[in-house]
């Protein structure tokens, strides 16, 4: 069971007089109660966001990355209610720490800060600001040490990335120095501030955010990772396989600020050396993994994620959520059926609303009942969402599902008996996960494909799988992939097309109070669907070098069989009844991992391969769910999926831009 906390309006333990005074300090004045309620639901906008305090501090990280002999500060920017300061009322605090202010943008219209003739911020990206700054809250906006006006140097998830942000929250809570500029000696204190801290961002933000809330720092009560990484070495390899033909020094250089390129080579051959292209876990790795760290954890943890993500995949989403399962930390999830995409352009309503009440439980304290209400949001269909009480869901349990021969070679059946004999398959590095669910009814070269029948109940899988296979090679080197499909029609959102599950209108809705200079309204979004014959399900892959280890590689000798595990992403899907339920193995999957330097037959030993698949219901669900079933009837045409185009490889967190 997950910590679940029941929260009142937060106060120090004090004498109850002082403690009422400090609670009219901490709630805005007109703050609503709802019916019968005996304090306030929901904060409400009270303050001027035109006549907002607007001012940036840079603050010291204790770090010297870039080697000039001073520490490295980090630029903050800060717009708070200005009637609060003046009433002496002392705020929280909603931070967005980010390497994209100036070098990218933030959000889907690419938003950057802008700033004045004096250097105080103008647009804020985003409509953290504009939403809850009116309604008793501050936005911090922190430029990533090397990024925008920062001092320092990227180093992509590592000390000074995570550094930087953590002693920006040390300073909200008196712990850290900073200054009123970026040289001089003048301090600044956060007075107007009780500390209580909220972390929220998408992709590279967010994965600050985890990284952040991993050392345990004390004042960070709750974050909001969307899309977020849990350790970097998954983003660019798994168990071995190649996910990008380039390493964490590519992206340094990428979001640098000029000044940080010029000065921080030492940092970026750092990054080379710490990273080789073996795939080969390294210290570097182990510095970037926050899920090892997750028994620090103290905050809250909201996480958004979309379950076809194929930047930041699914499996940060998922060994995040059971490391902190595992050490009882409060959560609540939403997942997707998009993309790379943020909830504010797939559910805007809802999650403004969600994310709201969140806020005001987790930093203001209102007992506003959402740690009591369901823990996951699931999108089954676009726009058709369902709850979860937890996730995944109670009597989820583990079925062992094993390949057997068929009829034809490399066409088999998938079912709890184990199989016998061998199939054969040879890697093509021209075909993708696509090509071989298209053609899982046909015998074709590149890849073996086992099928139950058309299911005669639904099977809801939720969580992680994996499969392991023993497979012989050919030659020196291999990869494999590993993939689960629901094969039968359906309308879901094109996560392969432009925008990943979204399209971009020209409409506008406000979210907040604006000014001349930063607006808070958004393009309007709406789902783009696709009619498919398949769905990917979840998905995973590996160098079978690190059959022995997940951590190191070894050349493989041809004509010896080696057993490997696959992990396959997190997801929650259900196979409707009449879909059937596939597992396909093969080599090389396109454009989403990189092909070996050899091209190997590999030989598949069925007695030893099986797929462990959480399923709501367990074997028993699966039994039930097969029983009687009619053998599978190869379809007499090719299955349409989302795109048989290649999809374009994003070598940063954030996507394209």
């Amino acid at each position: 069971m997950p910590k679940r906390t029941r929260f009142t309006i937060w106060r120090p333990l004090a004498t109850t007089a002082a403690a009422a005074l400090m609670a009219m300090f901490l709630v805005p004045t007109t703050a609503q109660a709802g019916p019968g309620a005996s304090g306030p639901q929901e904060s409400t906008p009270v303050y001027s966001y035109d006549n907002a305090v607007r001012e940036a501090v840079w603050v010291d990280t204790g770090l010297d990355l870039d080697g000039d002999g001073s520490h490295d500060r980090v630029a903050t920017d800060i717009v708070r209610p200005r009637e609060a300061a003046a009433e002496g009322r002392k705020v929280p605090v909603v931070m967005d720490a980010s390497p994209y202010y100036s070098c990218c943008g933030r959000g889907n219209e690419s938003q950057r800060k802008t700033y004045d003739a004096s250097g105080n911020l103008v647009q804020a990206p985003l409509y953290y600001d504009n939403y809850f700054v009116p309604r008793g809250y501050a936005f911090v906006g922190v430029d990533l040490a090397g990024t925008n006006r920062s001092d320092g140097c990227v180093d992509v998830g590592g000390r000074s990335d995570i550094l930087s942000a953590k002693a920006v929250v040390d300073w909200l809570n008196g712990r850290a120095k900073a200054y009123t500029t970026r040289t001089g000696t003048t301090t600044a204190k956060a007075t107007w501030t009780n500390g209580r801290t909220g972390m929220i961002g998408k992709s590279w933000d967010g994965t600050i955010a985890n990284g952040v809330a991993a050392t345990g720092v004390k004042g960070l009560k709750t974050i909001v990772p969307i899309s977020a990484i849990s350790s970097w070495y998954d983003y660019y390899f798994q168990q071995g396989a190649p996910l990008y033909d380039s390493g964490p020094d590519w992206l340094s250089d990428y979001v640098d600020s000029p000044d940080a390129r010029a000065r921080c080579g030492p940092v970026q051959q750092m990054l080379v050396d710490g990273a080789p292209r073996t795939g080969d876990w390294t210290p570097l790795w182990t510095e970037r993994d926050y899920v090892k760290d997750a028994r620090k954890v103290k905050a809250s943890v909201f996480a958004i994620h979309g379950m076809q993500d194929l930047n930041v995949r699914m499996k940060h989403l998922g060994q995040w959520w059971d490391a902190l399962a595992k050490n009882g930390v409060e959560r609540k999830i939403w997942l997707s059926q998009t993309g790379h995409v943020d909830p504010f352009d797939f559910r805007r309503a809802d999650w403004v609303k969600t994310l709201h009440r969140w806020f005001d439980h987790e930093l203001l304290g209102y007992d506003n009942g959402i740690d009591r209400e369901p823990m996951a949001d699931i999108e089954r269909h676009p726009d058709q969402w369902v709850t979860s009480a937890l996730w995944p869901p109670r009597g989820t349990g583990t079925a062992t599902l094993r390949p057997a021969k068929g009829t034809e070679a490399g066409v088999g059946t998938l079912g709890l008996r184990r199989g016998k004999g061998t199939e054969t398959f040879t890697d093509d590095p021209q075909r993708s996960e696509t090509d071989w669910a298209t053609r899982i009814d046909a015998p074709t070269p590149d890849k073996v494909g086992f099928t139950t029948g058309p299911l005669t109940r639904d099977l809801r899988l939720s969580g992680s799988s994996e499969v392991t296979v023993t497979a012989t090679p050919s030659t020196s080197t291999a990869h494999l992939s590993a993939v689960l499909v629901d094969l039968g029609p359906d309308t879901i959102r094109d996560y392969a097309a432009s925008g990943e599950g979204i399209t971009t209108l020209t409409d506008r809705t406000c979210w907040g109070a604006s000014t001349s200079g930063d607006s808070a309204c958004f393009k309007e979004t709406k789902a783009r669907t696709a009619d498919v014959d398949h769905t990917v399900v979840s998905r995973g892959w590996a160098d079978l070098g690190n059959h022995a280890s997940d951590r190191q590689g070894v050349p493989l000798t041809p004509g010896k069989a080696y057993t490997i595990t696959l992990d396959l992403a997190a997801t929650d899907h259900v196979v409707p009844a009449g879909h059937r339920l596939a597992l396909i193995v093969a080599g090389t999957d396109k454009d989403l991992i990189d092909p070996p330097s050899t091209r190997p037959t590999l030989t598949l030993d069925l007695s030893r391969t099986k797929a462990r698949v959480p399923l709501v219901g367990g074997a028993g669900a699966f039994a039930r769910a097969t029983a009687g079933a009619p053998s599978a009837a190869p379809a007499a045409e090719p299955l349409d999926g989302v795109t048989s185009a290649p999809r374009p490889a994003h070598r940063i967190p954030e996507g394209a831009r």
